[in-house]
């Protein structure tokens, strides 16, 4: 039994419900990097402003894009890598480390600064939040678990670099000690925003490429990301299909935090918001290189 009076959330898998719409460009039924974070603080501004609703949300990334975290500096992008692969790049509103986006589910969640599930400040949030998308793991099969406080401080080999798999932080999702689920979070507005990613399968060292990094850095990390990351393929030995992830993890948010979660695209409003933050910060260089 839940600890929660009941809410009811939109729950909102993007597929043509944008600016954008790859179903008008034959594209498939995602959406590139830059609509995607616009997307996701069109919601929180409208949350904030009294016109939108908390919203779980899942997506994918076309074409594959590598996200730097809000601090993280733009050099360490080897746009000539990028562009060669056909990717895209952006920033996220979001803290954290590079995170190259293919082969994988991506969640974000906005909800009022105030709702229960999240009060007592961002850890304590990560905690609450986490528990959905664990029991959502359960239901495909994975016995992941809460990463830990590490005990002990890290040697100069054990520091994070560029990339956010190689290092999970305090109750973000592990699997036998690998991080399965990264996250990070973002207050505004007294909105909450949380992005979170689900590597399903392939090789997780293909970032590597995508970044300026050192040949002992580039070393450095082919040796450590395969002992600190996983993506769910290893850890129940298949491949799985993005709708049977999306309803499994929707089902366990909603248990573990007493929802009910209703399909609905994005409003209007909304939609106008991420075609002018898209066209403005997510597609632009100062908002990208600003850092």
């Amino acid at each position: 039994m839940s600890n929660y009076s009941h809410a009811t959330w939109r729950l909102l898998i993007t597929y043509d419900d944008h600016p954008l719409s790859p179903r008008e460009r034959g594209e498939g039924s995602w959406v590139d990097g830059a609509t995607n974070m616009a997307i996701d603080e069109a919601i929180l501004q409208s949350l904030a402003q009294g016109q939108g609703q908390p919203t779980l949300r899942f997506y994918q990334w076309q074409p594959a894009c590598l996200s730097l975290g809000y601090n993280q500096a733009w050099s360490e992008v080897n746009e000539a890598a990028c562009w060669a692969h056909g990717y895209t790049w952006t920033r996220r509103a979001t803290g954290g480390k590079a995170i190259f986006h293919t082969d994988e589910l991506t969640y974000s969640l906005i909800m009022p600064e105030d709702d229960p599930r999240i009060v007592g400040g961002i850890l304590r949030s990560y905690q609450v939040l986490s528990l959905g998308l664990l029991r959502g793991l359960q239901k495909l099969g994975v016995e992941a678990e809460q990463a830990e406080k590490r005990e002990q401080p890290r040697t100069k080999a054990d520091r994070q670099g560029p990339v956010c798999f190689d290092t999970p932080g305090r109750y973000e999702i592990v699997w036998r000690g690998k991080k399965l689920v990264g996250s990070a979070q973002l207050r505004r507005k007294k909105v909450v925003l949380q992005h979170g990613t689900l590597p399903l399968h392939g090789d997780l060292k293909r970032i590597l490429e995508l970044l300026n990094l050192s040949p002992e850095e580039r070393e450095q990390q082919e040796l450590l990301l395969p002992q600190r990351a996983t993506t769910l393929e290893m850890a129940i030995g298949r491949v799985c299909s993005f709708e049977e992830i999306a309803t499994a993890l929707a089902q366990g948010m909603a248990e573990e935090l007493n929802l009910t979660l209703e399909t609905s695209p994005l409003t209007d409003h909304e939609l106008n918001l991420a075609a002018e933050l898209r066209a403005n910060q997510y597609d632009h260089e100062t908002w990208n290189k600003r850092v």
